[in-house]
């Protein structure tokens, strides 16, 4: 189709905010900022790395990648705005592959109340999305990854190991309309952020944040450190999930490690100063204390460190 018909399609017919003052067309977009600032982020999917055409739909994959950039504004306290995408794709790619994945980033832009700004289309050896989002913080301080401090409390929003078991189970092939499988495909496919909740836990007055994309006690790991404090997990209060539970009897795997380690659930993790009301829908699953003689760093499981998978690395050997 070409470039600009590629994109042609991808706008038309889109629904932008009240933020954006001047979307898709031009050199570039005018998106308002009330508050004045702007929370950015920035993240790719890669095929073959963190999606496969064979596994998700094109749609899927938009929708996947709104997510975790989106849970990223989510996790400063902030809601997202505007979205930037920049596709590149094999040139024998068909024009329903872009379409699909243009309309997926679309719809769930415009779900959150956001728009699809601009972007760019380039050839690539195979397709790359790259997303750049904007956050409106309304007035709040950004919720840091840096504010814990020793006697706050340690909770969670969202699922936790659902995506992982859905990747295993992928990888284990079967079948995939087994009660509960498809469920938790769906929850790798497509992660759903609990947006609304890193809005209320920055109301609420949550001392730092993060979302769970690589992992719990890795997440949590980078509020212990850039907090300089030690956190403590209790596995007894993270709540049981039924239906992991069956995938991982099924595939004789331990639930711990997809819920510990599994990563890109894009649940919320947060720590609150002690005797906070916190908002519906987040669950204390431990504390924080002072790290080794006074120091900081790491995260222990009911006591001990968690010895196992250390969550997920961008660049491993695998």
């Amino acid at each position: 189709m070409g470039e600009f018909a590629v994109i042609g399609r991808a706008v038309e017919g889109r629904t932008q905010p009240p933020t954006t003052l001047l979307g898709p067309g031009d050199d570039a977009a005018v998106v308002r900022m009330p508050d004045g600032r702007a929370a950015v982020s920035a993240d790719m999917l890669v095929e073959h790395r963190h999606f496969r055409l064979d596994w998700s739909t094109p749609e899927e994959v938009g929708r996947k990648a709104v997510a975790q950039n989106g849970a990223d504004i989510a996790a400063m306290g902030g809601r997202p705005t505007a979205f930037l995408v920049s596709l590149g794709c094999p040139p024998d790619t068909p024009a329903s592959v872009a379409s699909g994945i243009s309309d997926g980033l679309g719809r769930a832009a415009e779900a959150l109340g956001a728009g699809v700004v601009g972007g760019d289309l380039v050839q690539a050896d195979e397709i790359v999305v790259s997303v750049t989002v904007l956050g409106d913080l309304e007035g709040r301080s950004p919720v840091l990854r840096s504010g814990a401090r020793e006697g706050d409390v340690v909770a969670v929003a969202g699922t936790l190991g659902r995506s992982a078991a859905g990747l295993a189970l992928l990888l284990a092939g079967g079948d995939r309309s087994a009660a509960g499988v498809s469920e938790l495909i769906d929850a790798h496919r497509v992660p759903t952020p609990p947006y609304e909740q890193g809005v209320a836990a920055a109301i609420a007055g949550a001392s730092a944040m993060t979302d769970i994309s690589d992992g719990l006690v890795a997440d949590l790991g980078h509020i212990a450190e850039a907090s300089n404090v030690r956190i403590r997990i209790d596995r007894s209060r993270i709540l049981q999930d039924p239906v992991l539970l069956d995938a991982a009897r099924s595939l004789a795997r331990d639930p711990w490690e997809w819920v510990l380690a599994g990563g890109e659930d894009h649940a919320l993790a947060a720590t609150f100063p002690k005797g906070t009301d916190l908002p519906e829908g987040w669950s204390v699953i431990g504390d924080v204390v002072s790290g080794a003689d006074g120091g900081g760093g790491g995260v222990l499981v009911d006591g001990r460190p968690w010895a196992t998978s250390g969550g997920w690395q961008s660049f491993d050997a695998g």
